[in-house]
């Protein structure tokens, strides 16, 4: 039996084990896939335990997505992009490593909420290993503008200049004189502690669409927020959670999965 996992911290919550649970039973695979706690201190070593163990393949989570990066021998031509690895594939004593969240992120808004992204004008809050993968995401699927705006400036700057002409940045602060978004999305960890989500409120249209990458708990914060700035419709991330994964499962065993019945199962 093959061996997998998802590492974060934290990593309880995580319902990655049950979605592989329900890929590999719809396709008839045997595997095991648990969750293991890491943090970023520990990372590198925990990893290379379970490689030991016999682990094969594994899925990063907060916040350890540019650490996966840096520890991969190998990575795809879109990890490379963004800088951060949420997929991991054994390659002899080696980690090769992809990123999903992207791919993920574009058929959760296309297919569950039909949102198209290409000529909308999108605020990305957070400047992460998440956020990096669902901005080149969205430069690639034609976004006509793409604003990014995280605690630290510099990051934010970083990130739009390495995207091109149709990214910007601004401090938090200042979202509010920045016009009107189609989308806004939230890749922060802010909502993880269970706090309120402070950030200053953007200029919304009646079509704006808000979405947290963070699903459940976490994403309730940011829901929330976008409730209180006049933001009609939103989401969480559950929906990319599922649809990341059935990439990263077809990475490891070259069949893919359906993901209808699985983001049902968990919705309920």
């Amino acid at each position: 039996m093959k061996h997998y996992a998802v590492f974060g911290q934290p990593i309880t919550h995580s319902l990655s084990p049950r979605i592989h649970a329900a890929f590999a039973a719809q396709c008839g695979i045997e595997l095991e896939y648990r969750a293991i706690e890491a943090g970023r201190d520990d990372f590198a070593r925990v990893l290379d335990a379970f490689m030991r163990d016999g682990g094969v393949g594994a899925n990063v989570t907060l916040p350890l997505k540019e650490d996966a990066f840096a520890l991969c021998a190998a990575r795809s031509a879109r990890a490379q992009r963004c800088g951060s690895v949420n997929t991991l594939i054994r390659d002899g004593t080696q980690w090769r490593g992809d990123s999903t969240d992207g791919s993920g992120l574009l058929r959760d808004l296309r297919e569950r909420h039909g949102f198209e992204s290409r000529d909308r004008r999108v605020l990305l809050l957070g400047a992460g290993g998440a956020a990096r993968a669902a901005a080149f995401a969205l430069i690639d699927a034609g976004v006509r503008e793409l604003l990014i705006a995280n605690r630290s400036d510099g990051r934010a700057f970083a990130l739009a200049d390495v995207l091109g002409p149709c990214a910007a940045a601004c401090p938090l602060d200042g979202i509010a004189d920045q016009g009107n978004f189609d989308l806004v999305i939230n890749a922060t960890a802010a909502g993880h502690g269970g706090g309120a989500f402070t950030v200053p409120a953007p200029q919304v249209q009646a079509h704006t669409f808000a979405y947290d990458l963070s699903y459940g708990k976490a994403a309730q914060p940011f829901l929330d927020w976008a409730r209180s700035a006049g933001i009609a419709r939103s989401s969480d991330g559950l929906g990319m959670l599922v649809e990341q994964a059935a990439d990263a499962f077809e990475l490891w065993h070259r069949v893919r999965p359906t993901t209808a019945s699985v983001y049902a199962m968990l919705r309920a």
